[in-house]
């Protein structure tokens, strides 16, 4: 599956909220936080209380994030193929011969 297809696909489930932009990114980006945080959390017990990495659990809440960021993409009107595509230019701008800490210390954007 295509990152466009996903996207249309996730959308199907986004409350009516979507009908207003505005309101669709407000609830995209603090929907995209919360989710952040919640694989932040799983990592976080696994690094520092001794938790089994729950891979399964990551896995869903990555999607979430996924969903989320389908529906602040929804809500500019961009799709996730494009956002995609964007974020590889950048880093193969930033980093031509793939990463180096040397490149990392000397960005110039």
């Amino acid at each position: 599956m295509e990152l466009n297809e996903y996207q249309q696909l996730a959308l199907r489930t986004m409350s009516d909220i979507r009908r207003d932009p505005e309101q669709s990114l407000i609830n995209g980006a603090l929907g995209l936080t919360g989710e952040a945080g919640e694989v932040a959390d799983i990592v976080k017990k696994h690094v520092f209380h001794g938790h089994e990495l729950d891979e399964q659990e990551l896995k869903k809440e990555l999607g979430d994030v996924l969903w989320y960021i389908a529906c602040c993409a929804k809500a500019l009107d961009m799709d996730l193929n494009d956002i995609a595509m964007s974020n590889i230019a950048k880093l193969e701008k930033r980093y031509p011969n793939g990463f180096t800490k040397e490149d990392s210390l000397n960005r110039k954007d």
